[in-house]
């Protein structure tokens, strides 16, 4: 949702986002994404691996778990850490799980804005 969200309120950012254990893009991340005028229907996880010996101004983690284990890139970029709560781990109706993903959107669309204007 981060990347997407970046690529959308930023065009001439490069983004790429990764994580240690890629599974597929959740459908209610996708739903939720959606219903923003967004489309992530072809993004795809990915492993820190394609990444590592890659250079990147800044790094930002959105998950405590990451934090901890991300890796070091070359370069010394800018890490940033978000403390944002996993909406997937959220268990109850179909409605919660929804809610739980837009909540997480809305957090990372004022993240990622507040990150953009500073």
């Amino acid at each position: 949702m981060a990347e997407g969200l970046l690529r959308h309120l930023s065009s001439q950012t490069q983004v790429f986002s990764a994580g240690r254990e890629p599974s597929s893009v959740h459908p209610l991340a996708i739903e939720a994404m959606r219903a923003e005028g967004i489309d992530i229907t072809t993004h795809r996880s990915k492993h820190l691996d394609e990444f590592v010996a890659q250079r990147f101004d800044c790094v930002i983690t959105v998950c405590d778990s990451a934090s901890k284990s991300c890796p070091v890139f070359p370069g010394a970029p800018e890490r940033i850490h978000w403390s944002v709560p996993d909406p997937s781990a959220v268990e109850g109706s179909d409605d919660q799980r929804y809610r739980a993903f837009r909540d997480c959107l809305i957090d990372l669309r004022t993240r990622i804005q507040q990150f953009l204007n500073r």
